[in-house]
């Protein structure tokens, strides 16, 4: 059984929206993968007025109508109707994303960054909160529009791991999904250093750091042990964060894989990498 068999793409008929349809297409295609178009309608879209002088639900389904309108022309050629489910829906974007996604049975979201802003400011956007809120993983790339996602040919997959009790998760995802790809996979670790005022001789930071390395090679190899997988580890030392993503600019890859949380919310995903991450990557990130 496929990992990745249904593919969710949020459309909201924008030119981001559009240039990021060959890219979904030729990773359904690469995945063997279904794939659904879903486009969430505004109610805030209409007046006061109208809400004052027409029953609300009354409204909602003229929206829905008219979602459900552009979404059979939307893409047509790309993605035909009859192979590619459109699903309208009302609401707030992310939440009715990750709700069509979750009662779905989505293997995974795909959907491009939405604005430069984005990458500056990510938590005010819908495609952060589509990685918040969103139990399957989502592929996120930078703005299509001006920076269109390498074709996933190349088949280099990087996967970032850490040393937690989500680790094991991510490895065996990762290694699951490259296999599906048929793609080559790769595992970096960053060994956090020391805070660069502290006060300590370079050959002990060395020895220090040579330590927490080996340490941290153990580690990953008791994984890779346990996923059954065998990939080649790169471990790099500094700032986790630019540790990680100078590791990631070296590497030619198609797509960073990265670990989140599994507790959604304010409290839980926001605190770990994942938006810097996607934020500054400079190639698309599968946040699991």
């Amino acid at each position: 059984m496929s990992l990745i068999a249904n593919i969710l793409y949020p459309v909201d008929f924008s030119s981001s929206c559009v240039a990021m349809a060959a890219y979904v297409k030729r990773a359904a295609t690469l995945l063997g993968a279904q794939v659904s178009l879903v486009h969430v309608a505004d109610p805030t879209d209409y007046n006061g007025m109208q809400l004052y002088v027409r029953p609300v639900s009354e409204v909602l389904e003229e929206q829905l109508g008219i979602a459900r309108e552009q979404l059979d022309s939307f893409l047509e050629a790309e993605f035909p109707v009859a192979q590619c489910p459109r699903i309208p829906a009302s609401g707030d974007a992310a939440t009715e994303i990750a709700r069509v996604a979750r009662e779905g049975g989505i293997d995974l979201i795909i959907m491009p960054t939405h604005s430069g802003i984005f990458r500056q400011m990510l938590l005010g956007s819908t495609t952060a909160k589509v990685i918040n809120d969103a139990d399957c993983p989502v592929l996120t790339s930078r703005h299509a529009e001006t920076i269109a996602p390498r074709p996933l040919e190349h088949r280099e997959w990087l996967c970032a791991v850490g040393l937690s009790s989500n680790s094991e998760r991510v490895l065996r995802f990762a290694s699951q999904v490259a296999a599906q790809a048929r793609g080559r996979l790769s595992i970096i670790h960053a060994v956090q250093a020391g805070e660069a005022d502290l006060p300590i001789h370079l050959d002990l930071r060395e020895k220090v750091h040579s330590i927490e390395k080996q340490e941290a090679s153990r580690r990953i190899a008791e994984l890779l042990k346990m996923v059954d997988m065998d990939a080649p580890v790169r471990i790099a030392i500094g700032s986790v964060k630019e540790a990680l993503l100078e590791a990631a600019r070296e590497s030619d890859a198609d797509v960073l894989m990265i670990g989140r949380s599994h507790q959604g919310g304010s409290h839980g995903r926001m605190r770990d990498l994942t938006y810097a991450m996607v934020r500054d990557s400079p190639f698309p990130v599968l946040s699991v």
